[in-house]
């Protein structure tokens, strides 16, 4: 069984070669063809990267806070240019301003990712954990196939982290003071 990371590593691979898929094709049919899948899987990813890696980078990643705020972003803006695109006639020039701004924002997060987030997690994440992960993100990636079932709209980043957070304090103190007797 494949640990989350390198599950998340393949969908990165297979996204990288379906955006170059697009830009050997004109017609409308073949490039619905190939982007259809590509959008659903592009939600249906962050989603599941949302739902299952990301509150458990957040709390074992050593800068995972900043990492889960950018990468949070980042969806939102690969999902935007999907839903643009679904508002425009396959191969338009609207339709491909829309799919660009996707593969653009999906580029620049999966670089980001792989060399903050991935690494960061697989630093401090044992490989017990990282393959549990792996089984939760294929079911979840089945469950919802199409994007069927899932809510894709935006998130809030700040809102995002705190809610994984909880009420648990930045510095991961107690949050009860000093133990220090105070004059």
């Amino acid at each position: 069984m494949a640990d989350i990371t390198s599950l998340i590593l393949d969908d990165h691979d297979w996204f990288r070669r379906q955006f170059a898929r697009l830009d050997d094709l004109t017609d409308p049919a073949g490039l619905a063809e190939v982007w259809q899948p590509l959008a659903d899987l592009l939600d249906v990813h962050a989603r599941a990267e949302e739902e299952i890696f990301y509150p458990h980078l957040l709390r074992r990643g050593a800068d995972a806070e900043e990492e889960t705020l950018d990468a949070i972003g980042d969806h939102n803006d690969i999902r935007d240019g999907v839903h643009e695109a679904a508002l425009h006639p396959v191969g338009s020039t609207a339709w491909h301003a829309a799919v660009n701004k996707a593969r653009f924002a999906n580029s620049e997060h999966m670089a980001e990712e792989e060399d903050e987030g991935l690494a960061d997690f697989r630093r401090h994440a044992d490989p017990g954990l990282r393959e549990e992960l792996g089984r939760r993100f294929l079911e979840f990636k089945r469950q919802h196939e199409g994007a069927r079932d899932l809510d894709v709209s935006d998130l809030d980043p700040q809102e995002y982290v705190e809610q994984e957070l909880g009420d648990r304090p930045a510095d991961a103190s107690l949050g009860i003071g000093s133990l220090k007797e105070q004059d």
